[in-house]
């Protein structure tokens, strides 16, 4: 028994002796959590990565992770990690299953707080899976779209209530909504 009260009473010391112990202070405690916080980039390459960089000013206090399909990683970007992933569509069911494998393992390695598509199938899979644990999910239609939402974007809608459409005619649509567009537009006659 006196060895049950002798740990009890070097429990308390340390405790006493944790607690005198200064605090940080709020700022840098701050900063450690969203230095801490991680967004998952996820899209095709060409215009889809390009839409998708257009954002990199949004990403300040996120350790930001990109999957994408591009060869590379794109240079001059803080970026944390790159993976690439098959490109696929949903007329190559095969490479699309491929596709679908990769961006769980790189949902489930990474475990982002938050998920962000610029489109196509490879930012819509990784949706898929990010629902499942993921507290936020972003997806932005891309510019390329002009009549209508595209097949992943109208299966994105109803995923996330944080769907985005670069054209204003288009949030009519159910879920989604328009901010503006990535790309400047010239729609001037002429221009």
């Amino acid at each position: 028994m006196p060895s049950a009260v002798t740990s009890w009473a070097g429990r308390a010391a340390a405790a006493t002796t944790n607690a005198s112990r200064p605090v940080p202070s709020c700022r840098r405690f701050a900063s450690s959590i969203m230095s801490s916080r991680k967004l998952l980039a996820v899209c095709s390459g060409g215009g889809h990565l390009i839409e998708l960089l257009r954002l990199t000013p949004a990403f300040e206090g996120y350790s930001v992770v990109l999957a994408s399909t591009a060869p590379e990683a794109p240079e001059g970007q803080a970026i944390a990690r790159y993976y690439r992933l098959t490109d696929s569509n949903a007329t190559q069911k095969l490479r699309l299953l491929r596709t679908a494998w990769q961006t769980a393992a790189v949902v489930f390695r990474e475990r982002p707080d938050v998920v962000l598509s610029t489109g196509a199938a490879p930012g819509l899979l990784a949706l898929v899976w990010a629902r499942l644990r993921c507290d936020k999910l972003v997806w932005i239609d891309s510019i390329a779209n002009p009549e209508k939402m595209s097949l992943s974007g109208r299966i994105a809608r109803h995923l996330t209530p944080h769907c985005y459409t670069q054209w204003p005619h288009l949030q009519r649509s159910a879920g989604v909504q328009y901010l503006g567009s990535l790309i400047p537009l010239n729609l001037e006659p002429g221009a």
